[in-house]
C-alpha cells in the first residue's frame, strides 16, 4: 500500500496483523509499514530530534531488543535516521501497543489493529506501566548482567518498591523520569555505538572516587549491539533536590549588581580593574568592587571553584582504568585539535561573512575586526606546540558552563556529563587539559553578564556601552577570585595543570575555542546576541 495512504487518514487503523504483539517485530509486513511517513512525521516533531536542520530522506530499523518483565514485553528500536545530505544519526525509540481510545492522543505513532484489537503504537515512555517495568528491573538486576539487554544496579540503590512515575519537564536532547520523587532516569535518545560518556562520567565519579557533589549514580540500561558494542540507553541517578540552576541564580545576583550602579551612584569610569587571569582572594578585592558587588557572589564563586577542582582531582587521580588516567600532550593530540578547530573556525568564517546584514553597532564592528584579524585567529588555533607544556590531559566535563550546575542552599551540583552537542562521541572521550573546562565556565560567566544586561536594560539608568565596560570589569573580578581558589585547590592535589604561563596560554586558547562555536550558533539563532561572543573573541585577540 502506497505511503501517501498512511498519511490521509492516520486516526484509523488501515493494517491488522494477525502476529501476536511480542512477535510483531519479526513481521517484515509491519516493519515496513511502521518506518513508512508516519514514524517520520512523528519523529520530526520532538523536542530530542536532532535533525531539524536536515531533511529526512528514510528511517531504517538498526536494532531491537525487548524490555520485558512478568509477560509485559515492549520493544526498544534504535532507529537510524538517513539524510539527504548522506550522513545519518541513530535514536532510541522504546514502543508499546495501547487499545484505549482515550489515551495517549498526542503520542499515538501509528493506527493498526493486532488479532483484530484496534489501537495504536506509542512510545512506551508515555506508559506508566513501560517505565514501573524498566524502574524495577533495574531494582532488581544481577551481578554481571550477561544478556543482551544488561541492567544494573549501584550498591546504593537501595530496595524499594515503585510508587510513582512522572515526566521531568523541558530537556531537549534526552527523556528523563522522575520515580518516587527520589530518583531520576534519563533515556537518552540520540545513542552512539559506544558508552555515553555521561554514564561513564558520573559512576566513575559516584561509584569509584565517592565524589558527593555530582547526582549519584544508582544504575543504568546497556544494550549489546549486532556488532557487540555497547550502547547506554539509560542512566539512573539519585534526585538532588536544589533552588535552580546557577545560569538562573547568577543573572538574578547580577541583576542586583547592575542595580547597585544606580542605588550607590557608582562611577563606572572610576572603578579599579584588575589583571586578566590574575589569581585574588576576596580579602585583595578592592573596597569599592566590593561596595559594588557584595560579598555574596565573590563567596559563591570561590564554592564553585572548590568543586569544580575536587571534580578535576578527582578525574585526574586513576591509575588503573585507562579510560581515566592521566595523560601528557603529545603529537597526535596536537594534530586532533588543530584539525578539528581549524575546520570550526573556516565554518565560522563563513557563517560571519554571510551574516554581516543582521548586525549592526558594537557586533557590526566586532563582526569586521573579527574578519579583519581572522590570520591572526587562525595562527592562535595553530600556534599550539605541545612540546612546551608540562601540564597532563584527564577525561574532562566536556560541556561545562552555569547551566550545567545545580544550586543547593550554598553548595553546587554537577551535572550532564554528555560532552559538547557538536562532538562525535570519540572526540568526546578525548582526554583534555582540565582548564578547557574552566575556559567553558568563564565563557559562561561573560554570557550571564551580557544576558542579564540585555534582559533588564530598560531597568538600568546607563547607557548599554557603560554597563558593557563595568560588566567587563566583574568579569575580570569573577575570573580572577575563580583562580585564586581553584588552582591552589589544584596544586595541594599534585595535579599537574602547568606553569603559569602555561596556564594562561590554554585558558585563552579553551576561551577562544569556546567562542568561536558560539558564534555558530549566536549567528543563526539570535543575532542580537552575536556580540557576546563576539566580544568574547576581541578580547583575547587584543590582549
Amino acid at each position: 500500500m502506497a505511503k501517501k495512504e498512511i498519511k490521509t487518514t492516520t486516526l484509523q487503523p488501515l493494517y491488522n496483523f494477525n502476529d501476536k504483539w511480542e512477535e510483531l517485530l519479526e513481521n517484515k509486513e509491519f516493519i515496513k509499514v511502521f518506518l513508512s511517513d508516519v514514524l517520520e512525521n512523528y519523529i520530526v516533531k520532538q523536542r530530542w530530534y536532532g535533525g531539524k536542520a536536515s531533511k529526512l530522506k528514510y528511517i531504517e530499523l538498526a536494532e531491537y531488543f525487548r524490555i520485558q518483565k512478568d509477560g509485559e514485553v515492549y520493544y526498544g528500536l534504535i532507529l537510524e535516521v538517513n539524510f539527504t545530505e548522506a550522513f545519518y544519526q541513530h535514536y532510541f525509540l522504546p514502543i508499546a501497543f495501547v487499545s484505549d481510545e482515550s489515551f495517549a492522543q498526542d503520542d499515538r505513532i501509528l493506527p493498526i489493529s493486532i488479532q483484530n484489537q484496534k489501537g495504536f503504537i506509542i512510545d512506551a515512555i508515555n506508559l506508566e506501566a513501560f517505565r514501573k517495568v524498566v524502574f524495577e528491573r533495574i531494582l532488581t538486576a544481577l551481578p554481571k548482567d550477561k544478556t543482551r539487554v544488561r541492567y544494573h544496579k549501584s550498591v546504593l540503590f537501595k530496595d524499594c518498591l515503585y510508587k510513582s512515575s512522572r515526566y521531568m519537564g523541558m530537556e531537549q536532547s534526552n527523556t528523563s523520569i522522575v520515580y518516587n520523587e527520589k530518583y531520576v532516569l534519563k533515556f537518552f535518545r540520540r545513542i552512539y555505538a559506544d558508552r555515553n560518556p555521561d554514564y561513564e562520567m558520573s559512576r566513575f565519579l559516584s561509584d569509584k572516587k565517592d565524589f558527593k557533589n555530582i547526582p549519584a549514580y544508582l544504575g543504568s540500561i546497556q544494550i549489546k549491539d549486532s556488532d557487540n558494542t555497547n550502547i547506554t540507553i539509560g542512566l539512573m541517578q539519585a534526585m538532588v533536590e536544589n533552588q535552580g540552576d546557577a545560569w538562573e541564580y547568577m543573572l538574578s545576583e547580577f541583576h542586583k549588581v547592575f542595580s547597585n550602579l544606580e542605588l550607590k551612584k557608582i562611577d563606572i569610569s572610576k572603578l579599579p580593574k584588575t589583571e586578566d587571569f590574575g589569581r585574588l582572594e576576596i580579602r585583595d578585592v578592592p573596597a569599592q568592587i566590593i561596595d559594588w558587588v557584595g560579598l555574596n557572589i565573590f563567596s559563591k564563586i570561590q564554592t564553585l571553584a572548590k568543586r569544580t577542582a575536587e571534580m578535576h582531582i578527582a578525574l585526574g587521580s586513576e591509575f588503573e582504568d585507562t579510560a581515566f588516567t592521566p595523560s601528557h600532550f603529545n603529537g597526535d593530540y596536537e594534530v586532533w585539535l588543530k584539525n578539528r578547530l581549524l575546520y570550526q573556525f573556516q565554518n565560522r568564517l563563513n557563517t560571519v561573512e554571510n551574516s554581516l546584514y543582521k548586525l549592526d553597532g558594537l557586533a557590526l564592528e566586532l563582526a569586521n575586526e573579527f574578519l579583519e584579524k581572522k590570520n591572526i585567529i587562525r595562527k592562535r588555533f595553530v600556534d599550539f606546540d605541545w612540546t612546551k607544556l608540562k601540564g597532563e590531559r584527564i577525561r574532562v566535563h566536556g560541556d561545562y558552563h552555569l547551566g550545567q550546575v545545580l544550586v543547593k542552599d550554598d553548595d553546587f551540583y554537577i551535572l550532564d556529563f554528555e560532552g559538547e552537542p557538536e562532538s562525535t562521541i570519540r572526540d568526546r572521550k578525548v582526554k583534555q587539559p582540565p582548564l578547557k573546562d574552566i575556559a567553558g565556565l568563564f565563557r559562561s560567566f561573560h554570557y550571564a553578564i551580557y544576558a542579564t544586561i540585555f534582559n533588564n536594560i530598560q531597568s538600568y539608568k546607563q547607557e548599554q556601552e557603560s554597563l558593557f565596560e563595568a560588566g567587563e570589569i566583574l568579569y575580570q573580578y569573577l575570573k580572577s577570585v575563580f583562580l585564586g581558589t581553584y588552582i591552589v585547590k589544584i596544586q595541594e592535589a599534585n595535579l599537574n595543570i602547568g606553569y603559569n604561563q602555561e596556564r594562561v596560554f590554554l585558558l585563552k586558547y579553551a576561551m577562544l575555542e569556546k567562542a568561536v562555536y558560539e558564534l555558530g550558533y549566536e549567528l543563526n539563532s539570535r543575532p542580537k546576541w552575536a556580540v557576546i561572543p563576539l566580544k568574547g573573541i576581541s578580547n583575547i585577540i587584543n590582549n
